[in-house]
């Protein structure tokens, strides 16, 4: 069985989104930039995994001698550490670059760009991606918060004043067998 490719690959500009989203500002203030990564990191989880994306999560490497390497979250979810003195923005162009020729064949559906830098729009656009500013995306994955709560939020059922009621039908079954067996 073949796997359909995803509907679509979402590039996201990690430092452009905490820099733009008001609430992982406040945790990079008050707890730092790691702990505002992490934060990104699980909500972008979260949406991809409800809408379905191949999500690359791009972070330069931040004045760090560091080599770039991957890691992957999910099977849809992988984040990217750009090498020392390679930027997010080259790291993406170079994807949406090799990702032309996919598009146009139909091998990805779309591929999305995640990032309120108006240079790297024109840039993305250039190659056939799609943009998506940082407050459009910090809209869609509270909605999808919103949504996934109000869709899986438990059904509360009335359990009456019994005990009994509190219990699955098989497990009242047993006990009613127990209490004849007295």
């Amino acid at each position: 069985m073949s796997s359909s490719p995803p509907p679509a690959i979402l590039l996201v500009d990690g430092y452009n989104i905490i820099g733009a989203w008001s609430c992982l500002q406040k945790t990079c203030k008050r707890d730092g930039l790691e702990a505002a990564r992490d934060e990104l990191i699980e909500s972008i989880t979260s949406y991809s995994a409800f809408v379905g994306y191949e999500t690359h999560i791009v972070f330069d490497a931040h004045y760090q001698n560091t080599c770039s390497h991957r890691q992957v979250i999910t099977e849809l979810v992988s984040v990217y550490y750009t090498d020392f003195g390679q930027t997010a923005d080259t790291y993406i162009e170079k994807v949406c670059a090799s990702m032309r020729t996919q598009l146009a064949n139909s091998l990805v559906s779309r591929v999305i760009v995640a990032t309120s830098d108006r240079a790297q729009q024109l840039v993305v656009q250039g190659y056939g991606a799609e943009w998506m500013s940082a407050q459009q995306l910090c809209f869609d994955v509270q909605a999808t918060v919103c949504h996934r709560r109000k869709t899986y939020r438990p059904r509360k059922q009335s359990q009456g004043r019994f005990l009994a009621n509190s219990i699955d039908a098989k497990a009242r079954q047993k006990l009613s067998e127990l209490r004849m067996s007295l």
